[in-house]
């Protein structure tokens, strides 16, 4: 088991109270995700945590490999799946918009779950991608020995080109740069 997974089903709890005691970031990624969440009935969120933002966002499904946090999520109201973003257990063109939420840097294969969305989404969908841009503020902070937090020290950080990269070697087009909010970075992409 990769030691992030292992690290989110044990403290699932602490993760999720993160953004009660950061009500102010939390908002603020909120706002971001709100003004670039495209309409559609059918959306799913890869790595949906303990469903925070699809529960705000109006998002319906969730996957996340830890089953603690898929417990929480299914609390908040969101149809929960436990797997992979790499191997997702959905029928080729079922969704209008994936979210993936600050996920992509733990992910074993972040390409390849890329492509996965790109499979699962309807024509013309839309991908919304949120990440940890490498070298921005966030991550900076964590990178400072004895301040690394007992999440992000499992995590593997990219540039927004690395990113804008596999977006585009999954096929998707017309990516586009939309926020970068204190290192967090929003890149909005078509199938």
């Amino acid at each position: 088991m990769k030691a992030s997974l292992f690290i989110f089903n044990r403290y699932a709890g602490e993760y999720d109270r993160w953004f009660e005691t950061h009500p102010v970031i939390y908002q603020e990624q909120i706002a971001l995700l709100e003004s670039v969440m495209p309409e559609g009935r059918m959306k799913l969120e890869v790595g949906v945590g303990s469903g925070r933002f699809a529960s705000c966002l109006g998002i319906r499904y969730g996957l996340d490999p830890s089953s603690a946090l898929c417990a929480l999520a299914y609390s908040r109201g969101i149809e929960t799946v436990q797997g992979m973003g790499e191997f997702l257990p959905y029928l080729s063109d079922t969704f209008d918009c994936i979210l993936m939420m600050t996920v992509i840097c733990f992910m074993g294969d972040p390409a390849r779950s890329l492509s996965e969305a790109f499979r699962v989404l309807r024509p013309g969908g839309s991908l919304v991608t949120a990440f940890l841009k490498k070298g921005g503020g966030i991550v900076q902070r964590e990178e400072v020995p004895g301040h690394q937090g007992r999440f992000l020290k499992h995590a593997t950080f990219f540039t927004v080109d690395d990113v804008t990269g596999m977006i585009a070697a999954a096929g998707f087009s017309r990516i586009s740069h939309e926020h970068n909010l204190h290192g967090l970075c929003i890149l909005v992409a078509q199938k």
